[in-house]
């Protein structure tokens, strides 16, 4: 298929107007994007659905939000001007993090032998390099891939050579790429014990596999409907999320905590830690407020390590784990771009283990 006509064309897009509920979701017909200089055009494939977007459409970021997703979503959402991932979101916003794609067209200095190529998006770019704390997200920053079309810088843009479909390589970016860099950052080696919180949801399960291809142990945190399907995964072991890890596991008993749960199990997973281990955090689904207890942290000279920005090996090491076939996609189900709202319900209900994926028209 040609790629179209920027001047002529119009796509569907999911465009987001600001924050609040599932009527700021708008279907609507907008102008194919035009690649500029050192960018390429992408027909989206794929495009996973994340707890971020739904944050994002919440303003969940701002300051003045003390609940979890779930409640922020059940208090309903004003305007909040501090609610984006960076700042303020640039609404009305074309959202989507993860983004499986075809180059169809290219932006000046770029290379047209990559038409044609089938790629996954770094979701968090580095503007001003990896040296600089400065990050852009896709769909958070700038619109992203609930589109049948959007444009990425060419050098975020990796291909990928698997057998995988496209829905399952739209699993990848944000939860891959969020588990693998606390990995990395935490430092996780074989004979690590690790613990992991909220390991059914798209990051948690991820993080099972890239923690499990390092020889380290892990124990997932799960409910227990979902027990059997992490386990497939690597798991060694499993507890019920609501169950308390220190009378299920002891004292000083875990080297390396994944939380993306946050809420009132906070000090509990630090009690589980060994002295001079390590908790590792990228998000706090269940609420952003915790009790932190000073004395549990630095009398076992803990080490608390928040993770956003994604490191420059991260995103060239999923891809080699993909080619190499060393871990696997975990694909709930899909859903067409224009079912967003059904999707991010379904989402928010919390029966699904892995991702969730929305299907552009072709």
């Amino acid at each position: 298929m040609p790629p179209p006509d920027p001047e002529a064309a119009t796509m569907m897009a999911v465009v987001t107007t600001g924050t609040g509920g599932y009527d700021t979701l708008r279907i609507d017909r907008v102008p194919v994007p035009r690649p500029a200089a050192g960018e390429v055009l992408l027909r989206v494939l794929a495009a996973g659905v994340n707890n971020t977007e739904i944050n994002t459409r919440l303003g969940w970021y701002s300051a003045s939000v003390t609940t979890g997703t779930q409640g922020a979503a059940d208090a309903g959402a004003d305007l909040r001007e501090d609610g984006g991932w960076n700042a303020a979101t640039p609404f009305p916003l074309i959202q989507g993090t993860d983004c499986c794609g075809e180059i169809v067209a290219v932006g000046q200095g770029v290379d047209a032998a990559r038409i044609g190529s089938r790629v996954l998006v770094r979701a968090c770019m580095r503007p001003h390099g990896f040296d600089a704390p400065d990050t852009l997200w896709l769909g958070s920053d700038f619109d992203g891939a609930f589109a049948q079309f959007c444009t990425v810088p060419a050098t975020e843009a990796f291909a990928v050579t698997c057998d995988w479909s496209d829905a399952e390589l739209a699993t990848i970016p944000c939860a891959y790429g969020t588990a693998e860099n606390m990995i990395q950052r935490a430092g996780i080696a074989a004979g690590n014990r690790v613990l992991i919180a909220g390991a059914s949801g798209g990051v948690g399960s991820a993080a099972v596999q890239l923690v499990k291809r390092r020889g380290a142990q892990v124990i997932a945190v799960a409910s227990p409907a979902k027990h059997d399907v992490v386990r497939s995964i690597g798991a060694d072991h499993l507890i019920d999320r609501d169950a308390d890890p220190v009378a299920a596991l002891g004292q000083e008993s875990i080297d390396v905590v994944i939380d993306t749960v946050g809420g009132a199990g906070f000090g509990a997973r630090l009690d589980v830690l060994r002295r001079r281990g390590t908790y590792v955090s990228s998000g706090a689904i269940a609420g952003p407020l915790v009790t932190l207890d000073l004395r549990t942290m630095y009398l076992k000279d803990l080490t608390l390590i928040g993770c956003t920005g994604w490191d420059a090996p991260v995103f060239p090491s999923l891809v080699s784990y993909i080619e190499t076939d060393e871990i696997r996609p975990l694909l709930d189900r899909t859903y067409p771009l224009d079912r967003i709202v059904e999707a991010q319900r379904d989402f928010q209900a919390k029966r699904h283990v892995g991702k969730i994926v929305l299907i552009p028209p072709a």
